[in-house]
């Protein structure tokens, strides 16, 4: 085993990856023969880690070994240098399976010997950002970039990805960098409204056997007459979720993605709960799951659940019992995991055999672990017989102790979606390798096929979603829990204020893609601020409030009431009534004693402007405490049009409400906190110590008194806040949501 781990290592796998493919027999005897076929062409020189690497993705893709020779030949002479010439090279082949190829065809197909110069792929990309120029300065962050990347990849179909990315991204850059951003309103388009390239490519309704891979039996078209029938053509989707934890931010795309499609085409999507595993499942996941899915705005369909059809899918295993495709198996858990698999002493046991004892699992006659239900199929990444069913004495939240078998995920998966007349079962990219046993299972039961399509997942720097380690971080204390502000979950961000439009609107840009996705949270909040910019009512407060009183206010003896815009550049949509006394507050950082080169704000020797309020004040006098800290200020004032304008204009409050702030930065200071290679002491030992700040005396102005949980407001000049679940009726708590777009140095 030794010498084999060396070898797979000689041609770029991580130690890990080789002893992974040992475990898969078959697998790594094709991998050994190519690689000694490929020694055999180079002679004594080695093998360079780009050729190994294709060595390896030409292995475990390549269906037909009689041409293993052949394709490790164009790999090592580097006719074939790259994975899209690859990919092209192994769909030619298994679209001309006879055995003398025509070289030149299969050759113009891979691209082989085709030059694209960094000259080519600047030019190319310069016509494209030009074509798309004056919606790319109108949208800036809100355009997706997969339509640049597609054209360019359309256009350089055998140019390096990464060098066509690079040049891409830097004439975005150049494009943009001295424009204005110009907003333009997304609120109300959904994902699949939005989106361009992979959509085209699905099925229409009744035509899965157009699509490549998808396996016609001789009773496919009747079977998909019978879908029409039942369904009328709908488009038909469905969001599964497993019900034993929150949602997070990934899981935003899906529910986009799932709901967009269908309502982009008038169709119905489902919320079902994939509630196959009674031991994880709480009753509070089912209802913050479909919490979150109408928070995003939108309404199921319908919601099922898994266990509605545990009858109908223990009858189905049964049937496939009978027809020779499932058999009892008393091989332990351990003994089935990985890939290299030792087969099963029973596979090839009696029909009635199985069906006695699969019974006899139903009725609790074994222990759990003892015996499982086993399908006769290899899946796509080579493991053999998947479990279909095993045994769980944990009593179900829905069936209580009906049940002791369950169904796994790849048994009831593709059922349900056969049940329920799904068109579109939209995956992340994971579930490509289960494909093919998805169509394997409803073909071989002789059941209505729906079509898997797979996209890539959602990632957020600077965060984890995993629940595992979510839950570490809840019982360590780093966060509350699940809703902690600084989390990705859904539940979370809605605490710390993000509104469900802006979510939407992030999925928006970033698309359906087949590759795996991953985003900066900047990227998220600059969709945050431009839903609030719109949505969030302007009001004052200060964070660490001095003390200031204006001594020449004769007019005047008690509090007055000014009444200011919600919204100052559109005054229309409303407005509340704001106090104003002698005695008002401001910010600290508002005020210094010394002037400094740059400070535009209040000293002892320049005035500053009241925002809104129509006065600018002087200092007259710095009153300090003990310690000799400024605690008060004296100031006069005057109206702002009989003195010069001042250089800057602050925000103040008077007879003001006493609040609590939470001030929220990135939980961990890595980009990339579950890497060991950027974070070797793993993810707990990555805590930002000031990821929270929390202000307890802050004052915020009275018109928000009657603020409810979740409203959301703009202070002016510090951020973007909501209201907190842990306000009372004595006690607002503000969560900041974002900071303003302008860099708070600058203001």
């Amino acid at each position: 085993m030794a010498d084999a781990v060396s070898i797979f290592m000689a041609i770029g796998l991580s130690e890990q990856k080789a002893k992974e493919t040992l475990k898969n027999e078959a697998l790594s005897s094709t991998l050994k023969k190519a690689i000694e076929q490929a020694q055999g062409l180079l002679g004594s020189a080695s093998i360079d880690k780009t050729a190994g690497t294709l060595l390896y993705n030409m292995v475990t893709r390549l269906k037909d070994s009689n041409r293993l020779s052949f394709l490790t030949e164009y790999i090592i002479t580097r006719k074939i240098t790259s994975e899209l010439q690859l990919s092209a090279a192994l769909d030619f082949l298994k679209n001309h399976p006879q055995e003398n190829l025509d070289r030149l065809e299969f050759e113009a197909a891979c691209g082989v010997g085709v030059v694209v110069t960094p000259e080519q792929i600047e030019d190319a990309v310069e016509l494209i950002i030009r074509k798309h120029k004056d919606q790319l300065l109108a949208e800036r962050y809100r355009f997706n970039m997969g339509i640049l990347m597609g054209e360019a990849r359309t256009a350089l179909k055998w140019a390096d990805g990464k060098i066509v990315k690079n040049e891409v991204d830097m004439q975005v850059c150049g494009t943009c960098s001295n424009q204005s951003k110009s907003l333009s309103n997304t609120e109300g388009k959904s994902l699949m409204e939005q989106l361009r390239g992979e959509a085209l490519k699905f099925h229409k309704t009744g035509e899965n056997y157009k699509t490549e891979g998808y396996v016609v039996t001789p009773n496919t078209m009747t079977l998909l007459k019978k879908h029409l029938e039942e369904t009328g053509g709908q488009v038909r989707t469905r969001f599964p979720p497993e019900p034993n934890g929150i949602l997070h931010i990934g899981h935003a795309k899906a529910i986009n993605f799932n709901f967009g499609f269908a309502k982009a085409n008038n169709g119905i999507c489902f919320l079902r709960y994939d509630d196959t595993n009674p031991e994880k499942e709480e009753e509070k996941y089912f209802t913050a799951i479909r919490e979150m899915v109408e928070w995003l705005g939108y309404k199921p369909y319908a919601v099922t659940h898994a266990s509605d059809n545990f009858q109908l899918l223990y009858d189905l295993a049964v049937d496939l019992i009978r027809r020779g495709h499932a058999y009892v198996c008393h091989q332990r858990g351990e003994e089935l995991k990985g890939h290299n698999v030792p087969p099963s002493p029973w596979r090839e046991r009696p029909v009635e055999e199985s069906l006695l004892l699969f019974d006899r699992m139903r009725k609790g006659m074994f222990a759990e672990g003892e015996v499982t239900l086993r399908m006769k199929m290899v899946m796509e990444d080579g493991k053999m017989d998947p479990v279909a069913y095993r045994i769980k004495y944990t009593p179900h939240h829905r069936t209580g102790d009906t049940w002791c078998i369950y169904p796994t995920y790849d048994y009831t998966h593709c059922l349900c979606d056969s049940i329920e007349n799904i068109t579109h079962s939209l995956c992340t990219k994971e579930f490509q390798s289960r494909r093919s046993s998805y169509f394997w299972l409803c073909n071989a039961l002789d059941v209505y096929c729906p079509v898997q399509w797979e996209y890539g997942r959602l990632n957020l720097t600077y965060t984890v979603v995993s629940k595992r380690k979510i839950i570490k971080l809840v019982e360590t204390a780093i966060v509350r829990d699940w809703d902690d502000p600084r989390l990705f979950t859904l539940t979370a961000l809605r605490r710390r204020g993000f509104p469900p439009q802006a979510i939407n609107n992030f999925c928006a840009r970033v698309g359906v893609t087949v590759a795996q996705t991953t985003m900066e949270p900047h990227l998220l909040e600059a969709c945050v601020r431009e839903v609030l910019n719109d949505t969030a009512p302007r009001v004052m407060a200060v964070l660490e409030p001095l003390k200031v009183t204006i001594t020449n206010l004769p007019h005047f003896s008690k509090t007055k009431t000014m009444t200011f815009p919600d919204f100052p550049a559109n005054e229309a949509k409303g407005s509340h009534v704001v106090p104003f006394s002698k005695t008002i507050f401001i910010e600290q950082s508002d005020f210094r004693e010394v002037m400094e080169k740059g400070y535009k704000r209040l000293t002892p020797d320049q005035p500053v402007g009241l925002r809104h309020a129509g006065y600018v004040i002087s200092v007259q006098r710095v009153i300090k405490d003990g310690c000799g800290n400024v605690c008060e200020l004296e100031v006069s004032c005057a109206s702002s049009d009989s003195v010069e304008k001042p250089k800057a204009f602050i925000q103040w409050v008077s007879d003001p409400l006493q609040c609590e702030v939470r001030l929220y930065e990135r939980l961990f200071l890595h980009k990339n906190p579950e890497d060991p290679a950027e974070v070797p002491a793993g993810f707990l030992r990555d805590i930002n110590p000031y990821s929270i700040t929390v202000i307890e005396s802050a004052s915020v102005d009275r018109s928000v008194g009657k603020a409810k949980v979740f409203d959301k407001f703009q202070f002016e000049r510090v951020g973007y806040f909501s209201v907190d679940p842990d306000s009372t009726s004595e006690k607002l708590v503000f969560n900041r949501t974002v900071m303003l777009k302008e860099d708070p140095g600058k203001i």
